[in-house]
């Protein structure tokens, strides 16, 4: 039994919202900035990379390039390596849309952290580093442990 009641992920549920309210004030969509992060951390991916890591087909991988290229986003360059292909790149202003969501992020998490006295603050701070800690750990091994209890769970029910 879930003890926590998922709440951790109810709480960014209510972050996403606010911070997909605040992109489409912004002119990017959900997809979109999707798009733009992997870009972002993948300097000179092509259309055909996006498209396998994102999991989209390809008229919506060209329509979202040719959206955010034009919202002045991305840029694309000749691929040296293979003449019919291009390698996206994030500008400036995509730099800037990720330091608005952290932003965005950051002012949400103080606001919500105000309802918390010092005490209360630095010992939530201390378990979620503890929790954060336990899930890169097993976010590197290839989530082994919670793939065998979700397999057991599979066999049981």
């Amino acid at each position: 039994m879930d003890k926590t009641e998922r709440k951790m992920t109810k709480i960014a549920r209510e972050l996403n919202k606010l911070t997909v309210q605040t992109m489409k004030e912004e002119g990017i969509g959900t997809a979109e900035f999707d798009f733009i992060h992997l870009v972002r951390h993948h300097p000179g991916i092509t259309q055909a990379q996006l498209r396998e890591e994102l999991k989209i087909d390809k008229g919506a991988a060209a329509r979202r390039a040719a959206s955010l290229e034009a919202k002045g986003y991305l840029i694309r360059r000749d691929n040296p390596e293979d003449k019919r292909s291009q390698l996206l790149y994030a500008t400036k202003k995509a730099e800037g849309l990720k330091n608005s969501k952290v932003s965005i992020e950051s002012m949400f998490y103080e606001w919500l952290m105000e309802e918390l006295d010092e005490s209360e603050t630095e010992h939530f701070c201390e378990m979620l580093d503890r929790l954060y800690l336990r899930s890169k750990k097993e976010s590197r091994s290839g989530f082994l442990q919670v793939k065998e209890r979700m397999d057991r769970g599979e066999k049981d029910g």
